[in-house]
Parts: structure tokens; C-alpha cells; sequence
């Protein structure tokens, strides 16, 4: 038996004794939830009902709003929130390009704590980022390194592994609560690839991305197993979800939580709520990343009036680069890529009190290290029976280590390892189209790079767009980078090859749609 979870809403602001009996003889070894009967009875009601919190209005950009009292210590168990949004371009927000649509509730998330500019994500499409996030660890390593084709026959059985490690699963032995809101995309309707099954507690969302191959159609909206709601049009979806975000914070305010709010925005279809129709004024793009800067906001307005500032850590940050409608400013490619303009992305970090204001830095930070951050803030320690690929870089947000944990990065473009990183040198490896996945087998703007024929090295201090090729000017460089391929090619795989700690895939021919 993992957990059982009651539904108390009924006795909300009353006592309650629950009683549960074991009703088996076996011992503790094979216990399952049918081997327990459970009863509720209603004890007593409080003398002084907790009065619930008004629902927080829309936030303008303007002055902080009011803090409420505090209620737990600053480090006693922080809250930990990550804000992924889908799609979201290096270049999409005001705080990191002056030319994009004004973001002013990011810019101000921003400013309050640590903004990095090299900020790496180790998958350019959906689902190996999220399955990366969550575990700490690469694609390659957790099972889940290609992007799942929904509807597609051949995905039936390819999801997120149940006995791969979350960070919900670490935090839940200190006590937390965790709600995961938004898209999924790692084969939800798979037996034991299910948000529940991944550790979180409470869920709200949709299986995977809104679009079909026809265009946006209505969906269904579940929360938990169960449905929620029919027929759910796309322009109500980010409201909805930011609701249940709000709610959970109100609600959950007297106990450490997380919540994973994982947007479907600004991911196609680019169709904002009527409120933010032509709010931008640069198209239904701009005006989509509006509606994300205002749900944002809302977040942190919540925050603020469950007197949870100063006791919660918010991430915000992307599952990849853009699409063709978004920005990668300085940075070459985007989504499909391993171009700097695929992997690198927006990465915030706030906690006022812990985390100075208005740090900007160039350490090269990535999503995978969440789950070591989180788990040293929450004093939980991490599992020993597996290699977690992040770091705890809380030293660095806090400016007290100007040092990346992370000496070499690996670019995969599904199983197809195709870049090394090395501080700012960045070996790209050659390629055929045969080792692309199949999202790199169609042409379109940004899959560039898609045949290589010879090593290709760029200074990224010098050249962050990656236009100059320096390998013939530095073959020491080349020769140690293509060492260090040959290593992580044996330890993760690669197209040929089954590396040592390589998860099994269960996805026949994965480079093929």
C-alpha cells in the first residue's frame, strides 16, 4: 500500500478521528488498500471556525500587495512551486528581451530574486523535459526520452515509469502536500503513468497537449481519475487551472506543499481568453504570453495574502524553447533543436528573505536541479539507489558560489546524442536524418542542423548564436569533448548504442513516428 487518501471536504473546519483496521494476519509485507476497512465519525467542531479567505481578485501591475501574517518560520519546510510553462522562448518575456511583449508580473519576479541566463533544460520537446524535471535525472536515464505521439497506436504502452523517483515522491516523507495542475503528456491513461501514481496527491488537467491534427478541439478535463468536466474549451483552460492553484494555496497555507502548475501556454493553439485578446498589441502570440505573465501574477498575489511570501520558493521556468511563433533572442534555433536556442530558457528563482533580490547570473543552473534544491531545503535526503543528475544549487541562488555543479551538459535529440558542453565550448556531433527522432523528419524553420557531416565546435562566451565554427582553431578541444561523448554515450545510449544506465524504452524503432 503507498497511501490512502480520504475526502474530508465534507467536515472542513471540524475534527475528525478516523479508524482504521487491519483486517489481515500476514503481517506488514503485502498489505494492499482492499486488506483495510476504514470509518470516520465527526469528534467535535472548533469553538472558532477558521474564516476562509476571500478569493484574490485579478492583480495589476503596480505596488505589492498586503501581506498577511506568516504563519510558519521562513525555513520551516518551505513551499516549493514551479511555474513550467509550455513552449516559453528564451526571448518570450520583457525581463530577457526588452523587444518582447511587456511581462510585467515575471519582470517583477524577476527583480525579487534570481534571474539566470543560462538556464538548461536537457530535452527540446514535452515530455522527456517533465519526465526530467521531476525525476532529477536525463531522459535517457528515467525511461522517457522521446516525446509521446498521442493517439498513436505505437505509444499505447510508453509512459512515465511508476518506479522512477518524484520529487512529490521525496516530499511526501516530510509531510507535504502536492497538487499538480495542468498538461501531463507521459501517458496519463497508462496503468501506473498517472500524476497520482507519480506522487502528487491532487491533480487537475488533461492528458497531453489541447491540439489534434485537425486543429484545437474541446477536451475533457479530469481531476484525479475521474472527470471533471466535458467538453473544456482551450481559452478556459489557464483561468481554470489558476483557480485550482489559488484555492490549493488558500487552503493548504498551515502545511508545506508543492504544486507543479504545468501550463499549456504559449504551446499552439495561440488562442488568449477574450480579456486578453489584442491586450499586447503583436498578435495572438504576445497576447498569449500576457494571459501567462497575469496568471503569474494571480500566483503570487495569493501568495501574498495567505502570509506565504517569506516561506515559499517559486520557480518559473519552460519545458523547452519556442515554437516558430516565439522568440529565442540571442540564441539560434528553438523547440525540435540542440541549438542553445532549444535547451536554454527562462529561469527564475524567488524567496524573499533567502534569496537576494536582483541577482542576475550566468552559472549554468538546469531543471534537474529541483529535486535535489527542494529535497536539501526540506531536509529529505535523496535515494542512493540511483544517479540524480542535478545539483542542490541553493548556494548559488542565495550568491555565495559563483561555481556550476555541472563540468559537461548532453544534448539529446531523442535517443540521438548530439551535443557535449563543456563551460562555453559546445561540441555538436555529426548526424544523419536517420538518427533524428521523428519530429526532425519534416522540414520547418527551426530544425536546422538535422545533418552534420563533421564536428562542429562554438565558443559560447563569444558566439552565443552559434554561427562560427573554431574546431579546426582548437583540436584539443575537440579531442576532449569527443572523449567525454564517448563516456556518456556508454553510461545514457545513444541511437546504436544501449547505454549502461540507460533505461529500457518501451517504444519500438523511437526514432520513428
Amino acid at each position: 500500500m503507498r497511501r490512502v487518501v480520504w475526502d474530508v471536504a465534507k467536515w472542513k473546519d471540524k475534527t475528525v478521528r478516523f479508524e482504521v483496521v487491519d483486517r489481515v494476519t500476514g503481517g506488514w509485507s503485502h498489505l494492499n488498500v482492499d486488506d483495510f476497512s476504514a470509518q470516520g465519525e465527526l469528534v467535535a467542531a472548533p469553538s472558532k471556525p477558521k474564516p476562509k479567505a476571500a478569493a484574490p481578485s485579478a492583480p495589476a501591475p503596480g505596488p505589492a500587495p498586503k501581506k498577511a501574517e506568516n504563519l510558519r518560520a521562513a525555513t520551516d519546510k518551505p513551499n516549493f512551486i514551479i511555474i513550467f510553462a509550455d513552449d516559453l522562448g528564451y526571448g518570450d518575456i520583457s525581463c530577457y528581451n526588452p523587444d518582447a511583449p511587456e511581462t510585467p508580473n515575471l519582470d517583477k519576479l524577476a527583480a525579487e530574486g534570481f534571474r539566470s541566463t543560462d538556464f538548461f533544460i536537457p530535452a527540446n520537446v514535452c515530455s522527456p523535459s517533465r519526465a526530467a524535471l521531476l525525476t532529477g535525472r536525463y531522459p535517457m536515464r528515467c525511461g522517457m526520452p522521446v516525446a509521446r505521439n498521442e493517439g498513436h497506436p505505437k505509444y499505447k504502452n510508453y509512459g512515465f515509469s511508476p518506479d522512477e523517483i518524484t520529487i512529490p515522491d521525496l516530499l511526501d516523507s516530510a509531510d507535504y502536500r502536492s497538487l499538480m495542475v495542468g498538461k501531463w503528456h507521459m501517458g496519463m491513461e497508462i496503468e501506473g503513468s498517472h500524476p497520482l501514481d507519480a506522487g502528487f496527491y491532487e491533480h487537475l488537467g488533461i492528458p497531453s497537449n489541447y491540439e489534434g491534427k485537425r486543429g484545437p478541439s474541446h477536451k475533457t478535463l479530469y481531476r484525479g481519475r475521474e472527470v471533471e468536466a466535458e467538453n473544456v474549451p482551450f481559452t478556459a483552460l489557464t483561468k481554470r487551472y489558476t483557480d485550482e492553484a489559488v484555492k490549493f494555496i488558500d487552503e493548504r497555507k498551515e502545511e508545506p506543499f508543492l504544486l507543479f502548475f504545468s501550463h499549456h501556454i504559449p504551446h499552439t493553439p495561440h488562442l488568449p481568453r477574450n480579456q486578453f485578446v489584442g491586450s499586447s498589441g503583436k498578435g495572438k502570440y504576445s497576447d498569449v504570453i500576457q494571459e501567462l505573465d497575469h496568471s503569474t501574477g494571480r500566483i503570487m498575489k495569493a501568495l501574498a495574502d495567505a502570509g506565504l511570501d517569506e516561506n515559499t520558493l517559486v520557480v518559473f521556468t519552460s519545458d523547452n524553447g519556442p515554437g516558430r511563433a516565439g522568440s529565442a533572442g540571442p540564441l539560434r534555433g528553438g523547440k525540435f533543436g540542440t541549438l542553445e536556442g532549444g535547451h536554454r530558457v527562462p529561469g527564475i528563482f524567488r524567496w524573499p528573505g533567502q534569496i537576494p533580490a536582483e541577482q542576475v547570473s550566468d552559472v549554468t543552473l538546469t531543471s534537474m536541479d529541483l529535486l535535489p534544491l527542494f529535497c536539501g531545503l526540506a531536509d529529505v535526503d535523496l535515494p542512493g539507489d540511483r544517479k540524480i543528475d542535478g545539483a542542490d544549487i541553493f548556494p548559488i541562488l542565495q550568491g555565495k558560489e559563483t561555481k556550476s555543479p555541472h563540468q559537461f551538459l548532453y544534448y539529446y535529440n531523442g535517443t540521438n546524442l548530439q551535443a557535449v558542453r563543456e563551460g562555453d565550448w559546445k561540441l555538436h556531433l555529426p548526424r544523419t536524418p536517420e538518427d533524428q527522432p521523428f519530429w526532425n523528419k519534416k522540414p520547418a524553420r527551426m530544425k536546422v542542423f538535422v545533418t552534420l557531416e563533421e564536428n562542429t565546435l562554438f565558443n559560447l562566451k563569444e558566439d552565443i548564436g552559434e554561427k562560427q565554427n573554431v574546431a579546426e582553431q582548437n583540436p584539443e578541444v575537440v579531442a576532449r569533448l569527443l572523449k567525454q561523448a564517448e563516456k556518456i554515450r556508454a553510461e545514457l545510449g545513444d541511437v546504436k548504442v544501449k547505454g549502461s544506465d540507460q533505461r529500457e524504452i518501451n517504444l519500438v524503432a523511437p526514432q520513428e513516428r
